[in-house]
């Protein structure tokens, strides 16, 4: 088949990959324009799809905007049966959703209707979730809203982190996306639309959704801690300058106390009801440790109110 690419992130490059090897028509690949990068933000980083699309020899185009007509005559030009996006970052116009013969494929990191949005992984652990999925799924002009094609189910485990969540649904995305393309292409990948009821929002994590509140149940505050890890990284102030320190890894734990308290000597922690455990934690401009190795060289010992 004829199709036009569209993605941005590491969570888009399996969807390609797939896609290439299977034989597919690549026309065009679409990304995020180079972002700046380095120290003093003078380096510009093409994103992780358009260095694999330029290793695989594919066009690629990162339009600031699609709203204009010309980008909308540049997106009809490459003459694509359907185009499949992947985390692009972009809206897509009405010009550009009705350009590709068969339509455009979304790949939705959730189980739809369920966490429509920027983002569905994070938010699905953070609400404690057991079970997510993935969708492929017809795009059309509201977010998220079109019908369904294909679902792939997988739990959350009561520890998994967002990034791990993230790289296997991103390698189960690639493997559904290329049996929905080879349907498709069959005539016979059919579409279910979304039910009006269980509708929740994945809306973009917002910077003050980072800071540790331990006075939350610890059921809360460890699936907090896993769905902000790796990034943005849930995070508590520490010591007289209230350095920032990234909790990467939690469980549950027994006891409790104040919340904020330190309880051992190995990192349990009391919230408003029940504790965690951290377990890897990472301070500002260092590297991810285990607290083992955190607590050799910050004292925490027991009754420390954090």
């Amino acid at each position: 088949m004829r199709i036009v690419f569209m993605g941005t992130p590491d969570f888009a490059v399996p969807t390609l990959s797939e896609i290439v090897g299977r034989g597919h028509e690549v026309v065009a690949v679409y990304s995020r324009a180079p972002a700046p990068a380095g120290r003093r933000g003078l380096d510009l980083v093409p994103s992780p799809v358009h260095r694999v699309a330029e290793r695989f020899g594919l066009p690629v185009l990162t339009p600031r905007s699609l709203r204009t007509p010309e980008a909308a005559e540049v997106f009809r030009s490459h003459e694509a049966e359907v185009a499949v996006v992947v985390a692009y970052g972009m809206i897509l116009p009405p010009e550009i959703l009705a350009a590709p013969a068969l339509g455009c494929l979304n790949l939705h990191g959730s189980l739809l209707p369920r966490w429509r949005g920027a983002a569905p992984i994070q938010r699905a652990i953070m609400s404690g979730d057991a079970e997510t999925g993935i969708c492929v799924m017809q795009m059309e002009a509201g977010l998220d809203t079109g019908p369904v094609g294909l679902v792939e189910r997988m739990p959350i485990g009561p520890d998994m982190t967002a990034g791990e969540l993230h790289d296997r649904m991103s390698v189960l995305g690639a493997d559904l996306m290329g049996r929905a393309l080879a349907a498709l292409g069959r005539g016979g990948l059919g579409f279910t639309p979304q039910p009006e009821a269980g509708v929740t929002s994945a809306a973009k994590i917002g910077k003050d959704e980072a800071r540790i509140d331990w006075s939350r149940p610890a059921a809360e505050v460890h699936d907090r801690i896993r769905g902000l890890s790796p990034f943005p990284g849930a995070w508590f102030p520490l010591g007289p300058d209230g350095a920032r320190v990234k909790v990467l890894r939690s469980t549950r734990a027994a006891g409790s106390g104040a919340p904020g308290t330190v309880l051992d000597d190995a990192l349990a922690i009391a919230c408003g009801d029940g504790a965690v455990r951290l377990v890897e934690l990472q301070k500002a401009g260092g590297k991810p440790m285990p607290a083992a190795t955190f607590l050799n060289g910050t004292a925490l010992p027991p009754g420390t109110v954090l």
